[in-house]
């Protein structure tokens, strides 16, 4: 007999979350899971990734100015520009990639779509 489909078991929601999430804090999966093909994930950027990333976003080129004083054009170049800053050199992408770690998260094709997901 076959075990559940991946879209029985996300449809299953909190009964199929809580399973995953408590057996793999327990450090092993449940005995569908490789079965169905959900995998355990973590986030692990390279370097050179993050390195790319900085020098795209500090080579971008900006558009003139908003021709007026309030967001009815869009988001104003200063806010987009303060935001490019802050992910260029204050974003601290390790300790980002430790919170998340520390969710117990998978992934799994459905549909053709890979997916990504966290059971919290």
């Amino acid at each position: 007999m076959s075990g559940p489909t991946r879209r029985q078991l996300l449809q299953g929601g909190i009964a199929a979350g809580l399973s995953v999430a408590v057996t793999s804090a327990l450090g092993e999966l449940p005995a569908y899971a490789s079965r169905d093909g959900i995998h355990p994930f973590r986030v692990a950027v390279p370097r050179r990734q993050l390195d790319d990333l900085r020098e795209r976003i500090a080579a971008t080129r900006w558009p003139s100015r908003e021709l007026v004083a309030d967001r009815t054009q869009g988001v104003q170049l200063a806010a987009a520009q303060a935001l490019a800053r802050f992910w260029a050199t204050r974003y601290d992408w390790r300790r980002f990639e430790e919170k998340i770690n520390a969710l117990p998260q998978f992934t799994t094709e459905i549909d053709g779509v890979d997916i990504h997901f966290i059971h919290v």
